[in-house]
């Protein structure tokens, strides 16, 4: 068969921590993309020989990945040091793909990473330090807020992540480096509101749609910070910004072209107290879950469909599959 219409969703256990969602979702997406016209299988993989089976069964004219590396695990991304990255896989063997290249994906799942890069590029990030194993805690700005470099989802965020003093701070960090066994971020703490802004596409028809996220003051604690207890069970909300909505799309395009982005990414900004937005992550393979998921309810907002949410979804998902097409395409020109 033509692999012109066919494509193969890539997922595993560690689908909902590192990805899009569980396996449920990986299925809502399969049929979503057959009834785009789509061949669409699923490759369940937790090894390379699962991946190796799943690309000889058929050609595909793109993959799309929940996974950013092969695990086992469920309960947190935590990459470790022998990782066999999804990406630098499908590379390897000329497989086209949905989403940033692999270089790409490394510096995005890595907080500090994209920090980096986009303070090269003159774009405004919190001021932010790395305490890598037993290493010397620095001397930081404080209040400073505390999380893991290498996860998603509010893993590792608490009230306990925000610090007043240097005790908190010591002892936060080697809470997070205990728990989860990994490197560990530290960052001015922004006291401002949060907001999620939506990319889809490239070049000229990509679509930059900016959101603004809040919670019921009422589950809030001690701190206006989204807290891993108040994701995922609908408790956030975002709704289109009456404020920094400019500022946040003019941001977005500059950092996803400093970080090499496509297709399809959400970045994740707060405002400082000097009043302005600053980028605080990139999710390189956001959520999809229908209805819960930032990345179709911003898409909801600004593309309303009178056949309701199911076919709002249908339509992001045709233009995220239509941009990499078509972004292949260019690369073979």
């Amino acid at each position: 068969m033509s692999n012109a219409s066919a494509i193969l969703l890539i997922s595993g256990p560690g689908g909902e921590a590192q990805g899009w969602g569980d396996l449920s979702v990986t299925q809502y997406l399969q049929r979503c993309i057959a009834s785009l016209g789509y061949v669409c299988d699923i490759a369940w993989v937790e090894s390379l020989a699962d991946l190796e089976f799943a690309l000889a069964e058929r050609s595909y004219a793109l993959a799309w990945s929940a996974l950013y590396y092969l695990t086992s695990r469920s309960d947190i991304i935590g990459i470790p040091p022998d990782a066999l990255w999804v990406a630098d896989w499908l590379d390897s063997q000329r497989q086209a793909y949905i989403g940033p290249d692999a270089e790409a994906l490394k510096n995005l799942i890595l907080k500090f990473n994209t920090h980096r890069l986009l303070a090269a590029a003159k774009l405004p990030v919190p001021r932010h330090f790395l305490v890598c194993g037993d290493a010397a805690i620095p001397d930081c700005p404080l209040p400073a807020f505390v999380k893991p470099n290498g996860e998603s989802r509010s893993i590792g965020i608490s009230d306990s992540s925000v610090c007043l003093d240097r005790a908190a701070l010591e002892a936060q960090v080697r809470s997070l480096q205990q728990e989860l066994g990994q490197d560990v971020l530290i960052e001015e703490f922004l006291p401002g509101d949060e907001y999620t802004v939506l990319v889809l596409g490239n070049g000229e028809r990509q679509e930059i749609l900016p959101g603004k996220v809040t919670v019921s003051e009422q589950h809030y604690g001690k701190y206006r910070v989204l807290r891993s207890d108040l994701r995922g069970v609908g408790l956030t909300n975002v709704s289109l910004p009456q404020e920094h909505s400019q500022e946040a799309e003019q941001l977005a395009r500059a950092a996803i072209k400093a970080c090499n982005c496509s297709d399809h990414v959400r970045l994740d900004m707060r405002v400082g107290a000097d009043d302005r937005l600053h980028v605080i992550e990139i999710n390189a393979i956001p959520g999809l879950k229908p209805l819960r998921s930032w990345s179709p309810q911003i898409y909801s907002l600004y593309h309303p469909s009178r056949l309701g949410p199911e076919e709002e979804y249908r339509q992001m998902i045709k233009l995220i599959i239509t941009a990499a097409l078509e972004r292949e395409a260019n690369l073979q020109i």
